[in-house]
């Protein structure tokens, strides 16, 4: 059975009646719904979405990650060890 785009309440390849639909972009089978501008629009948002989800839940390209991983190793470690300098909070000088 196919399965049409549905958008704003109306299917995207402009077929009228009691037809299987789907707003759901995977599920989608038309051939028609597929090649419409709505349809690709959608795809692309959630292409999109998916990205910066993706490049927002990535924290090790922060740019002051390794600082701040470096500073809590050489605090961690014993002894009279300190830290370079410009690095905040020096215990031993």
């Amino acid at each position: 059975m196919v399965t049409h785009f549905m958008h704003d309440g109306q299917l995207a390849c402009g077929r009228e009646g009691d037809l299987t639909s789907s707003t759901e972009l995977n599920k989608v089978k038309c051939r028609n719904c597929r090649n419409t501008e709505v349809y690709k629009q959608a795809r692309k948002d959630q292409r999109n979405a998916a990205r910066r989800a993706a490049r927002k839940g990535n924290v090790a390209h922060s740019a002051s990650a390794w600082r701040t991983a470096w500073s809590q190793r050489l605090a961690a470690l014993s002894g009279p060890q300190r830290l370079p300098r410009g690095f905040g909070q020096q215990a031993y000088v």
